[in-house]
């Protein structure tokens, strides 16, 4: 295909101002490359943003470069106060974003005529830069999510009671940080509303909400991921309509289904029920050392569920990086942040 032509500029403030910005664009997108290479670990990120950079660096033709203005630059070397409280990646990456896209801006409306390629290449660059700053948030926020998940070791599963919010407080108050609401009674919109109050308390209290089974209803309330039975819709659906940001866990009985769940890109998994259980009153207890079996089996975080209350949570003193969840041990107590201390100490 024939390249399209390139007219200099007739007023060479106009190559001046192409250069700068060629250079701005470039400069901008070098940040994000090395941000998702080295920050975030995702090599089709950097790829795709180095392509960008290299589309721009073909076109950055030498009538620009030529008449490149440096030390008669008036604005050379000026900051901003806000360039001083980025504090986090993040907040870098964005404004390299927003850097690049301005650039871009500024190099389109200036080469319509006289160069239209660069014009085509930044308009296309720019919308692009739009859709993975979308996808970097989203990893972060999946990033971050997974690391408050690995710093668990109690997993607080509601029950439907009249005072639950004060209950889930205490319980967050004292230290839970992941909290599943699983509720089989109330109408939807009922869930709907309870799920918005309990959401909104985990994350004041910067911990996780997980939505038992419903999907529908993790969406509507923007919960952080959601929780799988065995036998609940496949986890690459879950996946597709969640997004790859969301939490993932899945309820497993043997070593067979905590396989399956690794290798299906689950986050977490559950292992039992370990004793008798009211909530799951048809599984049979897999016992203390099936659940042994399982913990050294796998690398994802694994929390012991079923029946573990004050009574016998002693027989599993001897696990290794024991995680537990619990539902009654906390929500039917009299003092849920004792409780939940207790726990919490147990696991220390």
């Amino acid at each position: 295909m024939k390249s399209m032509p390139v007219t200099p500029p007739s007023d060479k403030r106009i190559s001046q101002l192409i250069d700068a910005n060629l250079d701005r664009a470039r400069e901008g997108l070098r940040v994000m490359e090395d941000w998702c290479r080295f920050g975030l670990n995702r090599s089709d990120f950097s790829i795709q943003i180095k392509n960008w950079r290299q589309q721009l660096g073909v076109h950055h033709h030498n009538i620009y470069r030529k008449a490149r203005l440096i030390s008669n630059d008036p604005a050379m070397g000026v900051s901003h106060p806000l360039q001083q409280v980025r504090s986090t990646p993040e907040a870098v990456f964005i404004a390299n974003s927003s850097r690049v896209q301005e650039a871009l801006r500024v190099i389109e409306e200036f080469t319509r005529i006289t160069d239209p390629k660069l014009c085509e290449i930044a308009t296309k660059i720019r919308y692009e830069t739009y859709e993975i700053e979308i996808k970097v948030l989203n990893t972060t926020e999946g990033r971050d999510k997974r690391k408050v998940l690995n710093d668990c070791s109690i997993y607080l599963i509601t029950k439907n009671r009249n005072n639950l919010e004060e209950i889930v407080i205490q319980a967050l108050k004292a230290g839970v940080k992941i909290v599943q609401y699983r509720e089989k009674f109330l109408n939807d919109n009922e869930q709907i509303s309870q799920a918005k109050g309990l959401a909104s308390l985990c994350k004041k209290y910067n911990s996780l909400f997980i939505v038992n089974d419903r999907i529908d209803i993790a969406l509507a309330v923007d919960a952080d991921g959601i929780h799988l039975g065995q036998e609940d819709i496949p986890t690459k659906i879950a996946r597709e309509i969640l997004g790859a940001e969301k939490i993932i866990g899945r309820s497993t009985h043997c070593l067979e289904d905590i396989k399956n769940a690794e290798e299906e890109g689950c986050d977490y998994i559950g292992i039992g029920p370990i004793f008798p259980s009211e909530t799951k009153k048809q599984l049979h207890p897999i016992g203390i050392d099936c659940l042994r079996k399982g913990l050294s089996s796998t690398l994802l975080p694994a929390f012991a569920i079923g029946g573990i209350n004050q009574s016998n949570i002693n027989k599993l003193n001897k696990l290794n990086n024991l995680r537990i969840a619990v539902s009654d041990a906390i929500i039917n107590s009299n003092d849920p942040f004792s409780r939940t201390e207790e726990l919490l100490n147990f696991l220390k």
